[in-house]
């Protein structure tokens, strides 16, 4: 399935939409908008994004910079819930969207430890638990009661013991006259240059009687060696890295599989290797360094790696690889919404 393609490779002075698409003004508002990676996506395939709600000051900051949004609440989701001030437009959404924070689900995580656990974490800066925002979501779905949502999270919450979540998040919106979907989708078919797999359910409001959506991309892969950045030859590593760099053997996907048959330690697990020939692995907070160069990631290269477009304005906020890795690409959303809309609303 794709009825279209959109690039990787963009700029925001390309305009809204992506070419070939026509602006059809179908309703969207986001929570957890993060670096507006979604916002973005909407966009490109042609819905009016309203704005959102993002708890981290910076970060909207940011996006008020970039995506100059009608309305923008910089505050936990829980205090965007009790409001009684919102606008009617609110109240009349096409699609509502939503990534709650996904550590606690992350198979490369703690999981089931760290349910149930307050913490301070990186998109902001309040304890919260972070398995519990998946229900504030839910709560806002059913305060809003959009027609349809989009709630994206790692692949780990349709895996193992997390599928209690998952059932969990079935029952309550479905109790609340919603129909959903999981689908369990990889960035790397829909054409995006990373091995991201991500899990997306997706409600519509039951009196609509809409049809099931389907979902199924095969768009072909993007290797590295594509977006390449060779002019750049800035010795990054540190002196641990260089000397792993050189003793790199074929296999070794990670840093810590050359540390550990090197050095004999386990240490490096977060950072990837990327050669030329394969998709980059997912963006996460971790590192990740280049095979032919000695060095990490770029920011061009995060930028299309992400697909954010290339003139994206991020002053003096130096977490560029955090912001990204957070946020959903762009073009993930831009194809699911494409469908959402082909499927769903023109019709």
């Amino acid at each position: 399935m794709s009825d279209h393609v959109f690039p990787y490779r963009w700029k925001l002075t390309d305009g809204y939409p992506a070419k070939g698409i026509e602006p059809h003004g179908l309703k969207v508002f986001g929570t957890f908008i993060c670096g507006g990676g979604s916002t973005m996506g909407y966009k490109l395939a042609g819905y009016h994004h309203l704005g959102g709600v993002e708890i981290d000051e910076k970060l909207t900051a940011i996006y008020e910079r970039n995506h100059h949004p009608e309305m923008l609440y910089t505050e936990d989701l829980r205090l965007f819930n009790q409001r009684e001030d919102l606008p009617p437009v609110l109240y009349d959404l096409d699609v509502l969207d939503g990534s709650p924070p996904c550590s606690t689900f992350s198979l490369a995580g703690r999981r089931e430890k760290g349910w149930g656990k307050e913490k301070i974490f990186a998109e902001g800066q309040a304890l919260q638990t972070l398995d519990d925002l998946v229900f504030v979501y839910c709560n806002t779905i059913k305060k809003l009661r959009p027609k349809t949502f989009i709630l994206e999270n790692v692949k780990g919450l349709a895996q193992g013991n997390a599928k209690s979540y998952l059932r969990r998040i079935f029952d309550t919106l479905s109790a609340a006259d919603y129909q959903c979907q999981v689908f369990i989708l990889n960035a790397a078919s829909m054409g995006v240059p990373q091995m991201r797999e991500r899990c997306f359910v997706i409600g519509r409001r039951k009196e609509l009687n809409l049809p099931n959506l389907s979902l199924s991309f095969n768009e072909p892969p993007i290797v590295f060696g594509h977006i390449i950045d060779k002019e750049d030859q800035r010795q990054t590593l540190p002196p641990s890295a260089m000397e792993a760099f050189r003793l790199r053997k074929e296999g070794d996907i990670k840093l810590s599989y050359t540390n550990n048959r090197v050095f004999g330690k386990n240490t490096g697990f977060t950072t990837n290797w990327i050669p030329e020939d394969k998709v980059c692995a997912t963006l996460t907070t971790g590192e990740h360094y280049l095979t032919s160069i000695p060095r990490a990631l770029n920011e061009k290269e995060l930028l299309q790696i992400g697909t954010f477009p290339l003139d994206y304005d991020y002053p003096n906020y130096g977490r560029l690889r955090f912001l990204v890795g957070m946020s959903v690409p762009p073009l993930m959303t831009a194809q699911i919404s494409w469908q959402m809309y082909l499927q769903w609303f023109k019709k």
